[in-house]
């Protein structure tokens, strides 16, 4: 079985937002698969999809922090600055992190770590609605 859905994610603030939960209820015939994987693809260039810590925010601030120390906005080699101050930090770090994840599926479910979720990685101050391809492949 193949599906395919497109979701539109609500605008968040820069950082790492769990969003395992929205990526489900966006693709109702995930619960009919017993084995498969699902490709989830982020159709923009400043913001990216992770997978990491579920529990504890702590963890999203600090890889918030991490990566605005590592790319810094006020770097004076920056040349596309036209969209603001943020932009061009943001596309460094979507090239970092990577626009798609595949996950493995087993009984109608993501197969992911007790610990894991999926991660909207925003790297701009007011990104925007942010839309996905989710791609499901299995039986």
């Amino acid at each position: 079985m193949w599906a395919q859905a497109e979701i539109e994610l609500r605008p968040r603030p820069r950082g790492f937002h769990l969003i395992t939960d929205e990526v489900v209820r966006g693709l109702g015939e995930l619960e009919r698969v017993g084995v498969g994987v699902l490709h989830l693809h982020i159709l923009h260039t400043s913001a990216s999809l992770a997978l990491n810590e579920n529990a504890s925010a702590d963890v999203r601030a600090d890889l918030e922090s991490w990566f605005n120390e590592a790319v810094r906005e006020d770097a004076p080699y920056w040349r596309h600055t036209l969209e603001g101050r943020d932009d061009m930090p943001a596309h460094v770090k979507a090239v970092l992190i990577g626009p798609s994840l595949t996950v493995p599926v087993a009984a109608g479910s993501l197969r992911l770590g007790t610990w894991q979720g999926v991660y909207l990685c925003e790297h701009r101050d007011r990104g925007g609605p942010r839309r996905l391809v989710l791609t499901l492949n299995g039986e």
